[in-house]
């Protein structure tokens, strides 16, 4: 499944565009890797975003089979590794 597709069904973002904007922006990373929104996604991935003055680190649980998944399968298919608030204001 696609990066920005895998955002926005597990909810860590709100749209899909907003999560290829994120990618385009440098803002995403897959294991430590910086990454466009159309890299594939696997079980165990560890994705870190940074949004404003916060970057979060999330591990892949599962891929979802489907494209439409409820908010309660939502919080299954990933967890939340590491959070951190940052010292500079990333506009």
């Amino acid at each position: 499944m696609r990066l920005d597709l895998f955002l926005k069904l597990s909810r860590i973002v709100p749209r899909r565009s907003v999560a290829k904007a994120l990618c385009d922006d440098g803002r995403v990373s897959v294991n430590g890797h910086i990454t466009r929104g159309s890299r594939e996604t696997a079980s165990g991935d560890l994705i870190e975003i940074t949004r404003n003055n916060r970057r979060s680190v999330y591990r892949i649980e599962r891929i979802p089979e489907v494209k439409q998944v409820s908010r309660a399968e939502a919080r299954e298919l990933v967890s939340l590794e590491s959070e951190e608030v940052i010292d500079e204001l990333i506009p």
